[in-house]
């Protein structure tokens, strides 16, 4: 069974690797490939216990994936609602000036990915970010140079709060590191950010002009944004202070904006909340479903305990960097899934510089990330090779975000 299981799991990393040669969704394959491992485990039960035991693991399993899907949910509805509903677009349009230089709005640009990345999530956050480059009339090159930061800011954002990325939710869910932990990587992250908006802006003494006009911004969106930011500030403070769940927080959050846009949309027809949840990208919930799905099975049948040999032969930080860049060419949620299902031993400054490596490693290439994937889509500019022209700086900066995560939280802890 072992065997099956195994080539099974191979069969599905090369089925995301390929998704866009064969034209079959990651959500689908991954989905189907997970849950017949676990067909075939209760068939062919391996361990003692027998089909009993195949239950509780089974169990184990569903219930971790339960709380984080169920986070996601709660997230996604609220960006699903600003997003569709023009908020996001229209605040950012308000706040910038009519023109500014080309030096100025890279560190702005890298600033706003940055934060907006930390609450909402990637895709949304990359995909505001671009909106604000792809009009303007700029150098192909330096369109280029833009979007790399936005693929790296955005990537560097979320790794510091549980709202902004899944692998770091997958983290500290798993109670490797807690919210107070996460947020020493604040600083070393934010850095390299800017790091990076430097060196990619030093050649850069143009200005831009800024020609739009943003649309109204209703007040009943406001309330709900400020909701969701109370959401996102309160699940932080409750769990801080009480060990409140954070799944808990966020569904009390949304049945909140719930009742209230109830009362809202009272005299508005055809307004309804709940339809806000179909909106959520439910490919991407059922590809997190099935990557977890295979990865527990993995761990039952033992495969995992060969990760924790890299452990082995490299220094613990060495080889969490190395992780970090192989997130550029792995998908980052099976390959967190795995090292957290393989029970490496490791303090916790450590575990800090696994989230940071995993969250921006894959910044490195443009197929690294769900940013990157979104960035080739939507700018003419960015491609595998022209993206690839960036990588020298690219690895400077996630370098430098990776060792000041790792020292300063080794001074600190």
């Amino acid at each position: 069974m072992t065997t099956i299981i195994l080539v099974l799991a191979i069969a599905a990393f090369f089925l995301v690797v390929l998704e866009d040669v064969i034209h079959i969704n990651k959500a689908k394959s991954t989905l189907f490939i997970g849950t017949l491992c676990w067909l075939i485990a209760y068939l062919m039960p391996a361990s003692e216990g027998g089909v009993a035991r195949v239950t509780e693991h089974l169990d184990e399993n569903l219930l971790e994936i339960a709380s984080l899907w169920l986070f996601l949910m709660s997230a996604m509805t609220f960006v699903a609602y600003l997003n569709s509903r023009g908020f996001v677009s229209s605040l950012v349009q308000r706040l910038l000036p009519s023109a500014l230089s080309e030096r100025s709005l890279m560190i702005l640009l890298g600033m706003f990915a940055f934060l907006f990345s930390s609450f909402a999530d990637n895709v949304t956050a990359t995909l505001v970010s671009l909106a604000v480059i792809t009009s303007l009339k700029v150098a192909p090159r330096k369109r280029l140079k833009y979007a790399t930061l936005i693929v790296f800011a955005v990537n560097s954002g979320g790794v510091s709060l549980i709202t902004g990325d899944v692998t770091t939710l997958m983290i500290f869910l798993a109670g490797k590191v807690s919210i107070a932990n996460l947020l020493l990587l604040v600083a070393p992250s934010l850095t390299a950010v800017m790091v990076l908006a430097v060196m990619l802006s030093l050649r850069m003494n143009g200005e831009v002009v800024f020609e739009s006009t943003p649309a109204v911004i209703e007040r009943t969106d406001v309330v709900i944004a400020l909701i969701f930011l109370t959401t996102i500030l309160g699940t932080l403070g409750l769990n801080a202070a009480f060990q409140i769940p954070p799944v808990l927080t966020f569904l009390f959050g949304l049945s909140c904006m719930f009742l209230i846009a109830q009362y809202l949309f009272r005299k508005k027809a055809n307004r309804n909340i709940l339809n806000y949840i179909r909106e959520i990208e439910f490919d991407t919930l059922l590809f997190f479903l099935g990557v977890l799905l295979i990865v527990g099975m993995l761990k039952e049948v033992g495969v995992l305990n060969y990760l924790t040999s890299v452990y082995d032969y490299l220094p613990t930080s060495t080889a969490n960097y190395v992780l970090g860049l192989v997130s550029a060419v792995l998908d980052n949620v099976p390959l967190t899934a795995a090292l957290l299902k393989a029970d490496v031993t490791m303090d916790t400054a450590s575990w800090l510089s696994v989230t940071y490596a995993t969250g921006v490693g894959g910044s490195v290439l443009i197929i690294g990330s769900a940013a990157g994937i979104i960035a080739m889509s939507k700018v003419k500019e960015v491609n595998f090779i022209s993206y690839l022209s960036m990588g020298g700086y690219l690895v400077a900066a996630y370098s430098l975000g990776y060792w000041l995560s790792y020292h300063l939280a080794q001074a600190l802890l």
